[in-house]
């Protein structure tokens, strides 16, 4: 019988990866449990690469402000319906594709991610410095998440009928000075 959860190489146990690229220490303190968790989804789901959708579902489970900003109530939990299920509905079709829109340039060492959640990580530590902090957090990934219309983190919100604008906007004012 074969297990359920594919084993890691020797190079990928422990959170290291052969390429020597440690995702998780360059993402920054705050994003560093989301990668490593995403990183244990993809692992786990046979995916070759951490895509976008994988972020989000370790996000909403380690960053209650990104939770809140999402929205409380059915709408949360119709997504978070969605992410689990990616596995063993609709997702299986994304095991072997890798996510790329082609509308981003590729982003180099990002061994380990699909082409749109790195450039989803760039984003996310440039969102943070444009406003003037040293490291990206988890809102500022879940803007860069949904930025790109191709990102299987959008179609996973449109399936649970949440509107990306709706939580760009969401964003904006999150950092908007409070009087």
């Amino acid at each position: 019988m074969q297990p359920r959860i594919p084993r890691q190489s020797a190079g990928e146990q422990g959170g290291r990866r052969p390429d020597g690229i440690d995702a998780d220490a360059s993402s920054g303190a705050e994003l560093a449990p989301v990668v490593s968790g995403a990183r244990r989804r993809a692992v786990r789901d046979g995916d070759r690469q951490i895509d976008t959708a994988h972020l989000l579902h370790s996000l909403l489970e380690h960053d209650p402000e990104a939770r809140t900003v999402l929205g409380e109530g059915p709408q949360l939990a119709r997504l978070l319906g969605y992410l689990v299920q990616r596995s063993i509905g609709y997702g299986l079709r994304w095991q072997s594709a890798v996510e790329d829109s082609g509308a981003v340039p590729v982003v180099t060492g990002a061994a380990g991610f699909s082409p749109l959640a790195a450039a989803a990580m760039e984003d996310a530590r440039a969102r943070a410095a444009r406003r003037g902090a040293a490291e990206a957090c988890g809102i500022d990934l879940l803007a860069a998440l949904i930025t790109d219309p191709q990102a299987r983190a959008r179609e996973v919100l449109g399936r649970a009928a949440v509107d990306p604008r709706t939580v760009l906007a969401r964003v904006e004012n999150h950092f908007e000075p409070r009087p």
